[in-house]
């Protein structure tokens, strides 16, 4: 079991990894090849003998430029599969934003109720939302309905926002291991950063070492 935690953490940082390279990778060649046709054209104007040259350069590289009209539609695409990545990864590494100071003034029991009770909530909310957003991505699915931009490649709609249900139920699993941590008293809280003692560790560095 600890194998399979551990192989999908891995496969789930590198998903992240990869997404953000490969939005990071579109954006930048379609915004070279704009930038570097006008360049050779303006070169082309500055160097009477190689005017020729350089213009058929500016040629190919503007043509490849308004061909990759799919890279704004594919980067969006590549965004909402990160956000719902992020999302599990922030659960599990505490990285979403957490309100508990109140929480934390009571009892270690009470600590532990407070937070299987919310644990309980957001798995109810997330849980409503796969319901739904899986009826919505097998209509989609349903009507065939192709991605602006991509639908050239035989990207479907339906295809981009099967991230939906599937970052959902990311989410519930999650939580879910984290109300068994709670349960069996393996911790007291939702694993959400203390943003006010890394905050006050930053502005005082000299106080950690203490």
């Amino acid at each position: 079991m600890q194998s399979l935690r551990h192989f999908w953490e891995r496969f789930e940082e590198g998903m992240i990894a990869f997404l953000l390279a490969a939005m990071t990778l579109v954006t930048f060649t379609y915004v070279a090849l704009n930038n570097l046709y006008t360049l050779f054209y303006t070169l082309s104007d500055k160097v009477p003998f190689a005017s020729d040259a350089l213009a058929s350069v500016g040629d190919h590289l503007m043509s490849y430029a308004q061909g990759m009209t799919w890279s704004v539609a594919l980067t969006k695409a590549l965004f909402g599969w990160l956000i719902f990545f992020g999302i599990s990864y922030g659960v599990r590494t505490a990285g979403h934003l957490g309100v508990d100071v109140l929480v934390k003034k009571t009892s270690k029991p009470v600590q532990r109720l407070l937070s299987m009770l919310a644990c309980a909530c957001c798995m109810a909310y997330a849980g409503l939302l796969l319901a739904a957003s899986y009826k919505w991505v097998s209509a989609l699915l349903v009507a065939g309905v192709g991605a602006e931009d991509l639908d050239r490649y035989g990207v479907k709609v339906g295809y981009i926002t099967a991230i939906v249900p599937f970052g959902f139920a990311l989410i519930i699993a999650r939580y879910l291991e984290i109300f068994y941590r709670l349960y069996t008293g393996r911790q007291t809280g939702l694993g959400l950063a203390d943003e006010a003692r890394e905050a006050t560790k930053l502005a005082n560095p000299s106080e950690e070492q203490h």
